[in-house]
């Protein structure tokens, strides 16, 4: 396939004068994304200044094609024109920042909207244009204009340095009027194959996507993905929920439709009337609003943030779609296939074809109730538990805060039960706690991994102040003292040794580490085989 992409490359250098026509005309066009990156004036004034220098400023990649997609106008303050649909149209694909700039501060007529610049002839430097400017500013919206450029250059006249105020304006027209930008042009190449391409794009530091692209390939007057994925959002914002990624929307529609994510199948979705893709949306949204009710229900998910894998609500959302109430049989199913597959980081750097066979086993395994053809991972042993780093990105740390908060934990400094809702709603490292602080074990120098999965606990924000850094063969026995009878109980739903059993005024770390690895090891025993505790 990429020899021929290659055939229809066509390369070229052309004028800004000439970017610019294109855009007056419609030949070139800005597809409509949803983009989390708008430049700021800085970086606007950064790239005039860069082409006034003649240093190079990258190079544009357009897409020609016949389909009709989506296009964007209005780009934060910057403007594009609003032209007539042309066939073929060439679609910008990276470089849509640079070349909104360049519209707007040289293309766009005096008093328009938008980004106006001038260029201070004293200073030497671009500014955005004031509401009153001197003579020795030039507007750049005149310097394709020569009447006005003319008029602008003899009016340096009347001043004492008129030499060097021209000399510098000519320098500047020079550099800009022969500044040339390469341009590469996809010519009619498909969705599929303009895909890959579209997504390794990450000049601007803005990724692109499948779904920005599907945004622009799937619009038309009546449909709108963006709108349709809205719709998901907001139907769960009453939960919590409504913070949903637009890929992982995407996904959750190929899973229901096709059993599959993979990049043909995700893309193919393009091709439904707007009807099918209503009713997929429909039923997409019934799914995720139960997938977010078990979520929290089942294993005390209050966000996104706190899903060890983008994955299980994929699978989630499919498994809702294909049965609207789940057995007692189905959920322990559920159940140990999320353990086995948060544990074992199941889903760490799958690619869509792994997710894809995985949801033709949990159709048979859940859907069906069927016994699995296939493993779903193992826990880890109790020596490599005790070696695994909390970090708040993996999805093995994010399965022992879910363990943490399935045990109904109680503050250890005062006993009160801690709101896994509120301790879960957002990642608050303030709600997480070294029971044996880091600092004391960096003093001690005590061996093992200071940061181990089994050295956390849950302790609300407002408690954590009153252990600190305190050592923890001084503060657990004083804590153990004023909790009284029910030290036990508390201990116990922090997943922490007996204090009937264990004098922790002398228990080291690697001992107690040991011990708690253990605790917490026989629960996740449980789940993994998709029993409760």
């Amino acid at each position: 396939m990429a020899a021929n992409i290659a055939t229809r490359l066509e390369t070229g250098t052309p004028f800004l004068k000439d970017l610019i026509a294109d855009i007056n005309s419609g030949q070139i066009k800005v597809p409509q994304f949803q983009r989390k990156f708008v430049w700021k004036e800085e970086q606007a004034l950064k790239l005039l200044d860069s082409i006034a220098s003649n240093y190079p400023v990258g190079s544009l990649l357009l897409w020609r094609t016949k389909n009709s997609l989506a296009v964007e106008r209005n780009i934060g303050a910057f403007k594009l024109p609003a032209t007539d649909d042309m066939s073929p149209t060439d679609y910008v694909l990276d470089g849509q920042q640079r070349l909104t700039v360049i519209f707007s501060a040289l293309g766009a007529l005096e008093g328009q909207d938008g980004f106006d610049v001038v260029y201070d002839l004293i200073d030497e430097c671009f500014m955005e244009s004031p509401e009153k400017f001197s003579q020795t500013q030039f507007p750049l919206r005149i310097l394709y204009n020569t009447t006005k450029l003319l008029n602008f250059r003899s009016g340096l006249v009347s001043y004492p340095n008129s030499n060097d105020l021209q000399s510098r304006l000519d320098g500047l027209i020079d550099v800009i009027t022969n500044y040339r930008i390469p341009v590469v042009t996809l010519k009619e190449l498909t969705v599929e194959e303009v895909c890959p391409i579209f997504e390794r794009i990450n000049s601007s530091g803005t990724r692109l996507s499948t779904y920005d692209l599907m945004v622009a390939a799937t619009w038309t007057e009546t449909f709108d993905l963006n709108e349709e994925a809205e719709k998901i959002a907001q139907s769960l914002r009453p939960k919590g929920f409504d913070d949903i990624d637009g890929n992982t929307v995407l996904k959750c529609l190929s899973a229901i439709k096709h059993q599959g994510i993979k990049k043909d199948q995700v893309l193919s979705l393009r091709n439904l009337s707007k009807d099918d893709m209503d009713a997929l949306v429909e039923v997409a949204k019934i799914a995720l609003l139960k997938t977010v009710d078990l979520l929290k229900t089942e294993f005390k998910i209050y966000s996104w943030d706190f899903l060890p894998y983008e994955a299980i609500a994929i699978v989630l959302a499919y498994v809702f779609s294909k049965r609207k109430t789940l057995s007692l049989e189905d959920v322990r199913r559920v159940r140990q296939w999320f353990w086995l597959s948060a544990l074992s980081e199941r889903y760490r750097g799958a690619s869509e074809s792994f997710v894809s066979q995985d949801l033709e086993a949990i159709d048979l395994y859940v859907v069906n109730g069927e016994d699995p053809k296939k493993s779903f991972g193992n826990i880890p042993s109790k020596e490599t538990f005790k070696n695994l780093a909390f970090r708040s990105n993996n999805s093995r740390s994010r399965a022992l805060i879910i363990l943490l908060a399935l045990k109904r934990p109680r503050n250890l400094t005062n006993g009160a039960l801690i709101d896994p809702e509120i301790a879960l709603s957002n990642y608050n490292s303030k709600q997480f706690h070294h029971i044996y602080p880091k600092a004391h074990l960096k003093r001690v120098e005590s061996s093992g991994e200071h940061n181990s999965l089994a050295n956390f606990c849950m302790l609300a924000a407002s408690e954590n102040n009153a252990i600190s850094d305190d050592h923890p063969n001084k503060y657990l026995p004083r804590l153990i003292s004023e909790l009284g009878l029910e030290a036990e109980d508390i201990f116990a739903s922090n997943y922490l040794p007996s204090p009937s059993s264990i004098d922790y005024s002398t228990l080291e770390y690697p001992e107690f580490i040991d011990l708690r690895a253990e605790l917490m090891l026989k629960d996740i025993d449980k789940l993994k085989d998709g029993l409760t505790y």
